[in-house]
């Protein structure tokens, strides 16, 4: 559900904030007073494209922000937020904001995450239908008239079954192309493969062994250097005239008898002994160190061996240690394969074989399905038509089977062996034509409402917006349009420009778009009715100011 919008500098708004109630919000106002520019900004943040001559004069930047409650969306949704990178919502609260300037810049974010464009009009998808004059319709495209029949079948669980089947036959059809190559290339992998595996094998890696490896090799190296230092600092200690520990000695004697004067003076000489005492572990640890230091030659050239056979296996497979090993699995794998390629194609043929015969069977129960599926939906479709006042329109869903079920073909649809088409007559006389290309955005709006109101309980979009619903229709129609976006609100949130009373008395929540001049110059602005201002947007719509008017207005509010 939208709660809030927000816009800055687009057209006629200087700054304006727009709160949203969940069910139907009518949106009225005079011709021109901005009703557009509410969609048009709504379009924005859900990342259509951007007209910067639309910012508004004497600014240099337009922005657009949106919080959305996705509380009822699903975790596929929360998914997709995650796959492209979106923090989280809190709350179930999405944040979008679109910002775009004169000079070029465009940016836009979701829950405060900088993102692309084109994420941002995927996450739109899942959060909006725009029905009327825009270009932000799902129901136009053939992949979602597929999910709408299936929808309505009840025909999920096999469908998502299909797909499984199909995604399983992709990955078997990868392993066979992976072990049909030509002779000489057989020949070749075959030998490389066991060429690594072996190299790998032999080395006998431990994964943890690089950075004891790695301290024996400096120490190695550098021996004599670290020989000549640990000498150095052993004659430091007590070997030199006057050494440390001679100092310190002297420094004891001097703490002894500071100590028999004044008595103060002790801790100082445990202090003293203290350090002599470390002084001492010092010296038997550089005794220590300096005998590790004296390698033989040949234990100095088998640490620098390892070491550079582990460097040079890290150049060929890996920038660590388990990388190298599991590039060695990875291989020993593939060479088990190859070396047994007939038997594994004998397998693989064999698992190809029964998944097609699997996809075939469901694949034609899926079929028949929606074809007896589609005259039903076909049938309320008209008839919610017929309410809307297209009484001799006719609707058809349209159902292509692209080939025969002989054989199941590699890189097959994941929704099954059909193709569909919505198709629309509006007149007598005239032959179907697909939905999308319906010309009136008036009769476009119309088949819509009808197929939402059908679907309202299997569509998953959660915000409708209509605009231009009522083109070109009137008196009982009218009421009829309002009951059925009041009917669909019962189960999202609808939002509806509209020009006729009886379509906005309807509403749940009824909002006024109005123009004023401030300091000479022209702002839309926006505000919620209450009753009785209500029943005067209701009059001023129904063309009068008398007194039938306004008794008409108030009848239409309370029925």
């Amino acid at each position: 559900m939208l709660t809030d919008l927000r816009i800055k500098n687009l057209a006629l708004v200087n700054d304006l904030a727009i709160q949203l109630g969940s069910g139907y919000n009518s949106i009225t106002g005079e011709t021109g007073a901005g009703k557009s520019i509410l969609i048009g900004a709504l379009g924005l943040v859900l990342g259509e494209r951007a007209d910067r001559t639309l910012i508004r004069d004497d600014n240099d930047y337009c922005s657009v922000e949106a919080i959305i409650d996705v509380g009822g969306l699903g975790k596929a949704f929360h998914s997709h937020l995650e796959n492209n990178g979106i923090e989280p919502c809190e709350g179930s609260q999405l944040f979008l904001k679109r910002s775009f300037s004169a000079t070029g810049g465009n940016r836009q974010f979701v829950n405060g995450s900088q993102t692309t464009l084109n994420v941002l009009a995927s996450i739109g998808e899942w959060l909006v239908d725009i029905h009327g004059p825009h270009d932000h319709q799902s129901l136009l495209k053939a992949s979602r008239q597929l999910e709408i029949l299936d929808a309505y079948g009840g025909l999920e669980e096999q469908r998502g079954e299909f797909a499984a089947l199909v995604d399983q036959r992709s990955v078997l059809a990868g392993q066979k192309a992976d072990l049909i190559v030509d002779e000489d290339a057989y020949t070749r992998e075959l030998d490389l493969l066991r060429f690594q595996v072996d190299e790998i094998e032999s080395a006998r890696l431990s994964s943890d062994e690089e950075p004891e490896l790695e301290r024996a090799f400096q120490r190695a190296t550098h021996s004599a250097r670290l020989a000549d230092l640990a000498a150095e600092a052993r004659q430091l200690i007590d070997g030199g005239e006057p050494s440390v520990s001679d100092l310190t000695s002297a420094l004891g004697r001097a703490l002894q008898e500071m100590s028999g004067i004044d008595a103060g003076a002790e801790p100082l000489l445990a202090e003293q002994s203290s350090l002599s005492e470390q002084l001492g572990d010092l010296g038997a640890a550089m005794s220590d160190y300096a005998e590790r230091l004296n390698l033989d030659p040949a234990q100095m050239k088998q640490v620098e061996e390892r070491y550079n056979l582990v460097q040079t296996l890290k150049r060929k497979y890996g920038s660590s240690l388990a990388e190298v090993l599991e590039f060695g699995k990875k291989s020993a794998k593939r060479l088990a394969a190859l070396e047994g390629r007939d038997e594994e194609l004998t397998r693989l043929n064999a698992e190809v074989s029964r998944l097609d015969l699997r996809i075939k069977t469901l694949g034609q129960t899926l079929s028949a399905k929606r074809k007896t599926t589609a005259p039903k939906l076909v049938k309320e479709v008209e008839q919610q038509l017929d309410d809307l006042g297209f009484l001799q329109s006719r609707f058809d869903v349209e159902i292509i089977d692209p080939r025969e079920f002989d054989r199941v073909e590699p890189g097959i649809s994941r929704t099954g062996f059909d193709r569909i088409e919505f198709l629309f007559a509006p007149n007598p006389g005239e032959p179907f034509k697909p939905l999308k290309a319906i010309a009136s955005s008036g009769e476009m709006a119309r088949v819509m409402l009808a197929l939402k109101t059908v679907l309202a309980s299997q569509d998953s979009i959660p915000i409708l917006v209509f605009d231009e619903v009522d083109s070109n229709i009137g008196g009982e129609t009218a009421g009829v349009v309002g009951e059925k976006m009041k009917l669909i609100g019962a189960r999202r949130q609808v939002l509806c420009i509209t020009h006729l009373a009886p379509v906005a008395a309807a509403g749940h929540r009824h909002y006024l778009v109005s123009k004023e001049i401030v300091e000479g110059r022209t702002l839309t602005r926006v505000v919620q009715l209450d009753d009785t201002s209500r029943v005067e947007e209701l009059t001023r719509m129904l063309g009068g100011g008398g007194a039938a008017a306004r008794e008409h207005a108030a009848e239409l509010l309370n029925t």
